[in-house]
């Protein structure tokens, strides 16, 4: 598994993330005094993933944008606290940091507001000047503007360096064809639905999922995150069906997306490519994610999945 240490560059969202928990949202024009408790924590794909690398041992380089508010302070320390590189982490004068709101009513699911904020407004300059860093690997996500995700990958595909995409949150109207070749796109059941139409329930379907995917994506590999059920991965030429590895209970699920595709990317690099030992490993970090509160917070480090996988 992952031991060495290789310098991984992310591209993505950090905002501050607003937990609201409450009985009702109230109707237009209604005032509802509740009690259910409000929270801030550190958010954002890209700042979940670059943790969720330093977590693993990784030297994770986080390029994002934040505003120049008391939000973008604490998320800026909050990713030195954790090991992130954050050299390439701009402040932005003109836009407030991002901002999630998380609503759950009673025992319903959660609702989510994002205000992109400075997260929109990363220029090419600051892409350019973050690959200064020669990563061995780019991660990125959906959730900044398509532009600035391509100019990202192009960047990258011009230095001959690996391109792993974590395609969320789903869009259908992307023009993923625009990408250059990536080594592989991450995504889940619901993600790859939006994308193809095809709910991967079973071995053959998820198999034509992928085939399908891939008519819209040059990549060398498909992995499909199957929560408890697992993860299905596609090569080009061959699939596997990775075994779940399973939670010992499961308190918080809202950091296992960002901890398997990290954890994935850590392992593939380290392996030279190995999707099978990359999605086993991926499943791990999920697992163990799930145990705990939080979504950037709630990533494993290299030792406990090492301990997970000596037992």
């Amino acid at each position: 598994m992952a031991q060495d240490r290789r310098r991984i560059l992310v591209v993505g969202s950090a905002d501050m993330e607003l937990y609201m928990n409450t009985c009702r949202l109230p109707e237009q024009g209604e005032s509802v005094l509740d009690d259910g408790g409000v929270a801030y924590t550190a958010g954002g794909m890209g700042l979940g993933a670059a943790v969720a690398l330093a977590r693993l041992g990784e030297h994770s380089v986080l390029c994002a944008k934040l505003g120049a508010d008391i939000h973008g302070q604490k998320l800026y320390n909050y990713c030195k606290e954790k090991g992130v590189d954050t050299s390439f982490l701009k402040v932005d004068h003109d836009h407030p940091t991002g901002l999630s709101v998380i609503i759950r009513e009673g025992e319903g699911e959660p609702r989510e507001i994002i205000y992109p904020g400075a997260n929109a407004h990363i220029t090419t300059e600051a892409l350019a000047e973050a690959f200064d860093c020669n990563p061995d690997g780019l991660l990125l996500s959906f959730d900044l503007p398509f532009n600035t995700v391509l100019s990202a990958a192009k960047i990258a595909s011009a230095k001959g360096i690996p391109i792993f995409v974590d395609a969320s949150p789903a869009d259908k109207e992307l023009e993923l064809d625009k990408l250059p070749e990536v080594d592989a796109v991450i995504l889940n059941e619901v993600q790859m639905v939006e994308y193809t139409g095809i709910n991967p329930s079973g071995t053959d379907v998820s198999l034509r999922a992928c085939l399908t995917l891939c008519k819209r994506i040059k990549c060398r590999c498909v992995v499909i995150k199957l929560g408890a059920r697992g993860a299905f991965v596609y090569d080009g030429k061959r699939y596997y069906s990775i075994p779940a590895i399973r939670a010992d209970k499961t308190v918080d699920e809202s950091g296992a997306g960002c901890a398997f595709s990290s954890a994935f990317v850590s392992e593939y690099l380290y392996s030279g490519g190995d999707i099978k030992s990359a999605a086993t490993y991926g499943c791990a970090a999920g697992a163990l994610a799930v145990t705990r509160v939080g979504a950037s917070s709630s990533a494993p480090s290299a030792e406990e999945l090492q301990a997970l996988f000596s037992r």
